[in-house]
């Protein structure tokens, strides 16, 4: 029989860092490996991984929130963390796992068990908080000290750990995230002057700034380009407060009409085929941009703001412009900026799709980080750096 991995995650939604689990599980699959995947509860992931054959297993597991970050959550955070210790540990005790593959940081009390049992550990970074203040970002990295192996999926995420401890540089290895595009791609509009069809893909939350794309929406409209918004994705639960601001934003600058909420939607191809671009417009440090990837291989331009790993998953790919984060009319003025340079636009993004497809390829992304998580243990630290992911960054 060969390596068991019990691959542990955070949520069971189908967004960014889910999408790329599967690919991970799929990649370990390809490789011989048994795979065991415990989730927090039920939801649409568990259908897609029960489709790939693996077992599925229900594990209550605190999750770090915002919510955490007070005196009150704190200790909220250790009563969930003290009763989740028992259930993680039969599980462990029953799966044998010779791999623990934590999926996000934002689950460190499986890299704590998977040390208990002796196993090996290996932690998918999809995070980077640059702009949180060092005592923060320290006490959200120090976890990752635990692991023998990190997976990390950008330079930028891998440049915040190395800032943050020295150490991590010598565990962590760059795998840029290998994203699937559409069976096929729908082509352009040839004409976009009559109404620019703009889609915004994400969780609703303010700091990935959808707030910011409905102002710039309604500045398109104002200065009379007609625009419209489509905004799929839904709040994390206990964020619902920001999904009523949003549609009171929407009724105060008389957008009604002109701005359509679809809720959460596994479905994004569908979506992405009848938009014109596709808008990023995150506040804060993105350790990468899958979405923005998502939408260059659906054959649409990106407006994406210029930080982080949003600058690094889009470099050199013609169709994009990148914008500064939280400018509503900077976010406008792309997209006025698209509609007005349209032809050329239609002539790149064929190159824009294939470059896309060749950076992140999902089966190079599958082969790379079974390789990681299968590989030998570097226990001591004492060898070389792991090599870095060529290019694409």
């Amino acid at each position: 029989m060969g390596t068991t991995v019990l691959v542990t995650h955070p949520g069971a939604d189908l967004y960014g860092s889910d999408r790329v689990m599967v690919e991970t599980v799929r990649g370990l699959l390809e490789q011989g490996a048994r795979v065991v995947v415990t989730l927090p509860t039920p939801g649409p992931l568990t259908e897609l991984l029960g489709e790939l054959g693996v077992e599925v297993v229900f594990t209550p597991t605190p999750v770090l929130r915002k919510a955490y970050l007070s005196p009150t959550g704190l200790l909220r955070l250790l009563a969930a963390t003290a009763a989740a210790v028992p259930a993680g540990m039969r599980l462990l005790r029953r799966v044998r796992p010779d791999v623990v593959y934590v999926s996000t940081i934002t689950a460190p009390l499986w890299l704590v068990l998977a040390r208990l049992v002796r196993a090996d550990v290996v932690c998918h970074v999809h995070e980077a908080e640059r702009s949180a203040r060092p005592v923060v970002r320290r006490a959200l990295v120090a976890p990752l000290l635990l692991a023998h192996r990190l997976v990390v999926n950008s330079q930028f995420s891998a440049d915040v750990l190395a800032d943050t401890f020295g150490r991590l540089e010598r565990t962590s290895e760059v795998v840029y995230n290998g994203i699937p595009g559409p069976a096929d791609v729908t082509p352009l509009r040839a004409d976009v002057t009559d109404e620019l069809r703009v889609l915004y893909v994400g969780r609703l939350s303010e700091r990935k700034g959808v707030d910011v794309a409905v102002a710039a929406v309604g500045l398109l409209n104002q200065s009379g380009h007609r625009a419209r918004l489509g905004i799929v994705g839904a709040v994390f639960p206990g964020y619902e407060w920001y999904e009523q601001q949003l549609g009171e934003q929407v009724a105060r600058l008389a957008l009604t009409d002109r701005v359509t909420f679809h809720g959460f939607s596994s479905d994004v191809w569908t979506l992405l085929a009848g938009a014109d671009v596709l808008v990023v417009p995150s506040r804060l440090d993105e350790p990468f941009g899958n979405t923005a990837v998502e939408g260059v291989l659906a054959g649409r331009p990106v407006v994406a703001s210029a930080t982080s790993g949003l600058l690094e998953a889009v470099e050199g790919l013609k169709a994009t412009r990148s914008v500064p984060p939280a400018d509503p009319q900077a976010l406008a003025d792309a997209l006025a900026e698209l509609v007005g340079d349209w032809p050329q636009v239609l002539a790149q993004m064929p190159d824009d799709v294939a470059e896309a497809a060749r950076r992140y390829s999902p089966r190079r992304y599958r082969e790379h980080v079974a390789r990681v998580v299968l590989g030998p243990v570097n226990r001591g630290g004492s060898g070389k750096p792991p090599r870095r992911e060529q290019g694409g960054s």
